[in-house]
């Protein structure tokens, strides 16, 4: 895709509806009345949603004031926040889509503009939009991560986020969280779910191949060794889509291997390739978009390495990103986005599609505010009974927030500190570790903290306990390798998630170092320095390898907080940081 310069000045006319350039994005500061007027435009409409987290109702959710770029990520998207965000993309401060794209003033817009996403409230805003562009004329994709992440999906397995996804009408998905189900799990919800699963990455091991378990599976294809399908060809307003999957391409080292050990994942740009070059030659498409879960670096580098890509839509670093990223390769250039998480925002990509190419498009990525949608009553029957078996124990009351509890950033957030406090003193350990996880919704100062919120914050399908000792070596490896994890310059080596939570350890950090020299100063909270052949009394959760011995975390924390009633954080054991100063990737953060 190329632009002339009369092209260029034409589009740069465009107020709000644009989407290309940060500067012209939202040029006009939007009122709640019109947020959800998208002008039809082109002949081809992309609908977007990804990280969902089997969010079924609406939910708060605050975005990050740390999410640090590093070498060429610095000062780039998604590595912006706060005043830095609204200026990157030009969105006004101090109205709705301030509060809705970033973390200022965000307790008293919560209060102002209310709740967030839920299923009921996306359907109508789903509907509404395909209805505008007309029947026939457009796609609900799935970035994947939707099956996991609240109560009701860890008991149903994933079947109460196939049910909702069948209902809102998603056409397209991808994976991640849902590998952690038991891969005949897997392989039954894809069964139940009436779109169509894409993962051109997922692939049989070969010596598995010899009695594959689920060879009778529609999308497994003996011949390449692929366990579902690469990509799918769609007729959207008389143009031809070809959606290429790419499911999280590090599944079995994030998460455990244990769940799929028939299935290999990884990222190839090689492989990609050859299934776009393929798609291409063989099926003639007008528009090629992949449906990744790669993460929005990976997918930023892969779109500068792969050709013949039009879209990435992307997910799983939970990015809301009001605008595309215009990636140059040695063919043209890729549109890459990423819609956020929680349900909380909708992509919206309109685009001219003609004599086989894409000629122009628009983008915006419109926040669901529950306030201003109504309900689907159909999505709200669906939801009420899916939530029914487990109301009760869902909607217990644990304690009350004193202040706002949310997790999303690179370090400690707020609830996080819960966790790791919960921890320590049910098991009676010096120190806490709990995953740098980027799902889990946000609780407002004064609101009650209820189980759901627990479980929206803990459930995954590995949550039991530890309670073990470590030498302080241990403890500095386990830091330095997630934190290499987050910060190496090299977006493949990077796998999403953020920084290892802790409790009751200090410590500083450079982003900007080396692997194995950015953790630094380690000492318990008392001050006592963590000496590298000492031992300490360790407690965590979701260990990736062996399954640990202990309760599931939820109950850890449940019974914490039934015992101290409210919650006020006496000590966030977020690092003190070193070498970001002046970093746009870091705003209100008190530790430098």
């Amino acid at each position: 895709m190329s632009l002339s310069r009369r092209e260029f000045m034409r589009l740069m006319g465009i107020a709000g509806a644009a989407g290309m350039f940060p500067s012209s994005v939202f040029a006009a500061k939007r009122m709640p009345a019109d947020l959800y007027e998208v002008p039809k435009f082109g002949n081809v409409t992309l609908l977007h949603i990804t990280d969902t987290h089997a969010q079924l109702n609406p939910v708060y959710f605050r975005e990050p004031n740390v999410n640090i770029g590093i070498g060429p990520a610095l000062g780039q998207a998604p590595h912006v926040v706060g005043e830095a965000f609204l200026k990157h993309f030009g969105v006004d401060p101090g109205g709705i889509e301030a509060h809705a794209f970033t973390f200022l003033d965000f307790d008293a817009g919560a209060e102002k503009y209310g709740a967030v996403g839920g299923f009921a409230h996306l359907k109508t805003l789903v509907d509404r939009v395909r209805t505008e562009r007309g029947d026939g004329n457009s796609l609900l994709l799935d970035g994947g991560d939707t099956w996991q992440g609240s109560g009701t999906a860890y008991w149903t397995r994933g079947m109460d986020m196939v049910g909702a996804c069948n209902l809102l009408g998603v056409d397209v998905m991808t994976g991640h969280w849902e590998f952690t189900y038991l891969d005949e799990e897997v392989i039954k919800n894809v069964g139940e779910f009436k779109g169509e699963f894409v993962a051109q990455n997922v692939k049989v091991r070969e010596e598995a191949l010899f009695d594959y378990r689920f060879a009778d599976f529609p999308g497994f294809d003996e011949d390449l060794g692929r366990a579902f399908k690469p990509y799918t060809i769609k007729e959207v307003g008389g143009v031809k889509v070809a959606v290429v999957g790419q499911a999280f391409p590090y599944t079995p080292i994030a998460n455990p291997q244990r769940f799929m050990p028939d299935w290999t994942f990884g990222i190839d740009d090689g492989s990609m390739q050859e299934v776009v070059d393929r798609v291409r030659e063989e099926e003639k498409p007008d528009l090629v978009v992949v449906l990744s879960h790669n993460g929005m670096d990976v997918d930023l580098k892969m779109a500068s390495r792969v050709t013949g890509i039009d879209v990435i839509f992307g997910g799983h670093t939970h990015d809301g990103m009001p605008a595309p990223t215009i990636v140059e390769n040695a063919s043209g250039k890729t549109l890459v986005t990423n819609a956020g998480s929680n349900g909380k925002f909708l992509g919206v990509m309109d685009m001219e599609v003609k004599d086989g190419k894409l000629q122009d498009f628009r983008y915006r990525l419109l926040p669901v505010f529950s306030n201003l949608l109504e309900p689907n009553a159909a999505m709200v029957e669906y939801i009420t009974g899916v939530r029914a078996p487990y109301k009760a124990q869902l909607e217990e009351e644990l304690a009350t927030a004193e202040e706002i509890l949310f997790r999303r950033g690179n370090f400690n957030g707020t609830f996080d500190q819960v966790i790791c406090d919960a921890l320590r003193k049910v098991n009676d350990a010096q120190i806490s570790l709990s995953p740098g996880f980027r799902w889990g919704t946000t609780v407002l100062p004064g609101q009650k903290i209820t189980m759901d919120n627990v479980m929206d914050q803990t459930c995954i399908t590995y949550p039991e306990t530890y309670r073990r000792e470590m030498t302080g070596a241990d403890i500095k490896l386990i830091l330095e390798d997630v934190c290499d994890n987050l910060f190496n310059p090299d977006p493949y080596v990077q796998q999403g998630g953020d920084m290892v939570r802790v409790g009751g350890l200090d410590y500083v950090c450079d982003p900007t170092a080396s692997m194995g020299e950015r953790i630094l100063d380690m000492a318990l909270d008392d001050g006592t320095k963590i000496e590298a052949d000492k031992t300490y009394v360790v407690a965590g959760w979701a260990t990736v390898g062996s399954q640990s011995p202990g309760e599931p975390i939820w109950e850890t924390v449940a019974t914490y907080l039934r015992d101290i009633k409210t919650v006020k954080i006496e000590k966030l054991n977020t690092p003190k940081l070193k070498n970001v100063a002046g970093n746009p990737g870091i705003a209100d953060y008190p530790f430098m």
